[in-house]
């Protein structure tokens, strides 16, 4: 039976994990409360409504690999349009490349059910989005170009090549991640402070031990 204070620090080191790995190698990078926004640029002919010039994706609600967002867009008019979706990249449901699975690496693939294709990850670097220093990755098609932050899974980037019409989309805003101060990302020193938050308790729990003992 494992002794009370060992399952404690064990739990406690679950807690510092920034996403859920879940059945079949799927990692979910986002939780309800999660937003991005976007600057959006339309080019061409577009149908009255789809002239685009700014966007808002909300998370809703997850449910293992199940992700419900909802998403804003303003038209160039002011019109506003809200759509409610579900998505899930566990089974391939990713819309037009909106949410992949997190955490994937370049030669890496995840499915698109509207596709029925597997898309492989082509490329990655570092880049400043929504003011931090992020991994980006990205895949594209001769119709559309997309950049993901790579441990979120969420578009940051986008060109879509309609019919007759171009969307180009811009993250510059979110509470994904902390803007950087001073040079240093917050996200790295929340990271560096639970370590020393893991390494405090396992010392306290040692010399606890130790101290019963004697």
């Amino acid at each position: 039976m494992a002794k009370p204070h060992l399952v404690l620090v064990f739990a406690f080191a679950l807690l510092l994990l920034g996403c859920i790995t879940l059945a079949g190698g799927v990692s979910i990078g986002v939780k309800r409360g999660d937003w991005i926004e976007y600057h959006v640029v339309t080019t061409g002919t577009p149908h009255e409504g789809h002239d685009v010039t700014w966007a808002r994706m909300e998370i809703l609600e997850v449910h293992g690999t199940e992700v419900k967002v909802n998403v804003t867009t303003r038209a160039a008019n002011g019109t506003l349009d809200i759509d409610v979706m579900t998505l899930n990249p566990g089974k391939g449901e990713v819309g037009v490349w909106f949410i992949i699975p997190a955490n994937l690496d370049v030669g890496d693939m995840f499915y698109d059910t509207s596709e029925e294709r597997n898309v492989t990850i082509e490329g990655s670097q570092q880049r400043t989005i929504a003011g931090a220093t992020r991994t980006v990755t990205h895949a594209s098609t001769p119709e559309r170009l997309k950049s993901w932050d790579r441990t979120t899974g969420v578009f940051v980037e986008s060109i879509d090549v309609l019919s007759n019409y171009t969307l180009n989309a811009t993250a510059y805003s979110t509470n994904l991640w902390s803007e950087q101060t001073n040079g240093v990302d917050a996200v790295y020193l929340y990271v560096a402070m639970g370590a020393l938050v893991v390494v405090a308790v396992i010392a306290i729990v040692f010399f606890v031990v130790r101290a019963r003992r004697k």
